[in-house]
């Protein structure tokens, strides 16, 4: 164990100390949120990105370590395990070195080697392998047997060369330097299946890239080509670097019988190692290019569902269709749906007079502030005909484009069945739409992370994976927000530490049957919410009108006392932090403290002290109103209106590893290429812009016929 805590602080560059702590908070069953957000003091402040990374690495690390000794065990089993081989099992760091060490061991099907054996060549082979005889032929006439098969001298020369190509190929140090060689030196190459054929792969219909500098993407992207049938892909290495590296190893100088091993050497590269090293470069290769994609996909969903919220308004959710017909939903401020309908201002029907009298009159009877729009199908004509609409208005409209990515996945589910039983399908992804902008974190924990957009080839990576990490991501931007305990959905409360969605429901359930959650404590009244839940999920949860003026912050129950002690300290009480007068107050003389003394007189750890003061000092934020709120328009733009050189405000709809895609206002998302971020380097787009971020951006380049805008952020 003390190895593995070693290794994690090494990869991570933090302390031993601080690794070892953490383990143990995660082996006793604490959250990673809550690891993260109350025991700062034990594991020395480490963010939850990092907690995180540590965890997967312990769990990788653990099962290395399982591997290790079956495969040690296995050995000593066969009573051929020796010191040699222990010491490398101790030094080897991944799955595959430990896989590589067991080969020679491990049970074989019948290959050509143990048929040879069968026929009693060992003897031969080990011979040659000697390298001292001359008369190879001669001795190689002694193992001629009729009844093992074994007709003639070249038969039997062949069955032991066939046992000594099996030997260099089951060699650990062997295949390790060949796979030096090849992460070094090797190239991926790409031929298209059907060159007349047009396809989204076209740029691999011939391509190469050494594979040590190919981005992920690219790697993603020549996987799907390949699957599709569209190309045919191959990795090429240098072959005689490694033959001659073999040869070096295997073949003493004047050997008698150095065609012979030439010829195994020969066989063992082309006939074992190389597929099964190709199939390991490329298996490498995806899992790399996977762990950069689910990486990628987790910080834009991260930054998706912290999206700023629009508290306080009235909204129609407007979700965009051509034959069908465009759904609305009324949605007031708490997100209860007011009104619902369907209009047809849109292809094929056209009815734009009459879409416009509903639209006006559900505007005007339920006084809508704001109008999100979905960006699916016929997102641009819905938006010229709402910007239109909007201006006959008596007071001020606005819209705002939303994402609905997902929103027909949502609609589907049993979940959206349980909300609105008797509410019509179609018209459930409109209501969606209208509570992304008002809440998107509240709405986008009810949809599959998966199905959320942001992110490239989330499809193509291990799902697995992709749904432990996206997880993660969920959690962590759940229990940042913190979460009203009594509004929250079963869905939003079954993020929160320490909580499952059948206690998430019991919570639900407590509030309809008993009324409004007063305090945190009563909690432990709901069926299977234990000790252990509730010191897990407490703090994350916040009661805005409830007993304890503590409960809309985000101190943890354990820390009630010393937060009491403090305030009184500057002379106020908790309920004091309600009171806007006294708060301005109480933020001054927080300001003003000395952490390390106040930390020694309350006896508390300076990082739980300095969370505490954050705490009464911004009661009940919503750290969300940090981030970029979105563009509100009142007029549209097409693609016809553009021209180069002009700059435009856009919103960050999704950022991959090339570049990102941002919302300018028309109907498909501009691109802004990696060397258009900026005037120096960029080595990861990620390090730039975040999705939600408004930018500004020129425009580039415009193909009219691809509906492609490219677009610029230097110098603007």
């Amino acid at each position: 164990m003390n190895n593995i805590i070693q290794t994690i602080a090494n990869e991570l560059n933090v302390k031993y100390t601080q690794v070892e702590n953490t383990v143990k908070l995660i082996d006793d069953g604490n959250t990673i949120p809550f690891i993260a957000r109350y025991r700062k003091e034990v594991t020395g402040g480490l963010s939850d990105e990092t907690l995180r990374n540590l965890g997967e690495r312990l769990n990788y690390l653990r099962n290395l370590e399982q591997r290790k000794q079956e495969v040690k065990k296995s050995i000593e089993t066969q009573g051929k395990l020796t010191d040699e081989i222990v010491q490398n099992l101790e030094n080897a760091l991944t799955l595959a070195e430990v896989e590589d060490i067991y080969r020679p061991y491990k049970q074989k099907k019948r290959t050509r080697a143990t048929i040879a054996k069968e026929k009693g060549l060992e003897p031969l082979a080990d011979i040659i392998m000697e390298q001292k005889e001359t008369n190879i032929e001669k001795i190689a006439t002694k193992f001629i047997d009729e009844e093992k098969g074994i007709k003639t001298y070249e038969e039997a020369i062949n069955g032991a060369l066939d046992i000594i190509a099996e030997n260099i190929s089951d060699d650990a140090e062997y295949r390790k330097q060949i796979k030096k060689i090849c992460y070094r030196e090797a190239i991926i190459t790409t031929k298209a299946s059907k060159p007349d054929e047009k396809s989204n792969y076209e740029i691999y219909y011939k391509f190469s890239e050494n594979i040590n500098k190919i981005p992920s993407h690219r790697i993603l992207a020549i996987n799907r080509g390949e699957k599709e049938e569209f190309i045919k892909v191959k990795i090429e290495k240098p072959d005689d670097k490694i033959l001659n590296l073999l040869i070096k190893k295997i073949v003493k100088k004047d050997s008698p019988v150095k065609e012979y091993l030439e010829t195994a050497i020969n066989d063992a590269w082309k006939r074992l190692i190389e597929p099964s090293v190709d199939r390991e470069i490329r298996s490498d290769l995806t899992q790399k290019a996977e762990e950069q994609a689910i990486k990628v996909f987790g910080k834009n969903a991260k930054q998706l569902l912290l999206g700023a919220p629009l508290k306080g308004l009235t909204v129609i959710g407007f979700d965009p269709a051509y034959r069908t017909g465009c759904k609305i939903a009324v949605i007031d401020e708490t997100g209860k749906v007011l009104d619902t309908a369907t209009i047809y201002p849109t292809e094929p029907q056209n009815d734009i007079e009459g879409a416009k009298k509903v639209l006006l009159e559900l505007i005007e009877k339920h006084n809508v502030d704001m109008i999100a729009i979905g960006n699916g199908t016929a997102s641009r004509e819905s938006e010229q005909f709402v910007s239109n609409v909007i201006k006959e208005a008596s007071h001020t409209v606005h819209y705002a484009i939303v994402s609905e990515a997902g929103a027909s996945v949502y609609s589907a589910s049993k979940l959206a069945t349980e909300e609105y039983p008797d509410i019509n399908v179609s018209i459930r992804g409109a209501i969606s739409i209208a509570r992304r902008l008002q809440d998107p974190l509240a709405e986008l924990v009810k949809i599959d992370p998966k199905a959320i957009g942001v992110g490239q080839y989330q499809h193509d990576v291990n799902q697995k994976r992709l749904e432990e990490s996206l997880n993660g991501v969920v959690e962590d931007a759940v229990n940042k927000v913190g979460v009203d305990v009594n509004t929250a959905t079963p869905s939003l409360l079954s993020y929160v530490a320490g909580l499952n969605s059948t206690i998430s429901k019991n919570i639900v359930k407590y509030r309809e049957e008993n009324g409004k959650i007063k305090s945190r404590k009563q909690l432990l009244k709901v069926p299977k919410l234990g000790k252990v839940a509730y010191e897990q999920c407490a703090g994350f949860i916040r009661i805005f009108d409830g007993e304890n003026p503590l409960e809309i912050t985000g101190v943890h129950p354990e820390s009630y006392e010393k937060a009491e002690k403090l305030l009184q300290s500057l002379n106020y009480k908790p309920e004091d932090i309600k009171n806007k007068d006294k708060l301005t107050k109480i933020r001054e003389q927080l300001a003003n403290i000395n952490i390390k003394e106040m930390a020694i007189k309350l006896e508390i750890g300076e990082m739980t002290l300095q969370d505490i003061i954050n705490e009464l000092t911004k009661p009940g934020r919503d750290p969300r109103q940090d981030m970029p709120k979105p563009i509100l328009r009142s007029d549209v733009l097409k693609i016809e209106d553009l021209k180069e050189g002009m700059v435009l405000q856009g919103t960050v709809r999704n950022v991959i590893d090339f570049g990102a895609f941002v919302d300018i206002g028309i109907k498909h998302d501009g691109l802004v290429h990696i060397s258009e971020m900026s005037n120096s380097f960029v080595k990861n787009p990620l390090d730039i812009v975040s999705v939600g971020d408004i930018v500004k951006v020129k425009i580039i380049g415009i193909d009219l016929e691809r509906q492609k805008v490219k677009l610029s952020m230097k110098d603007v």
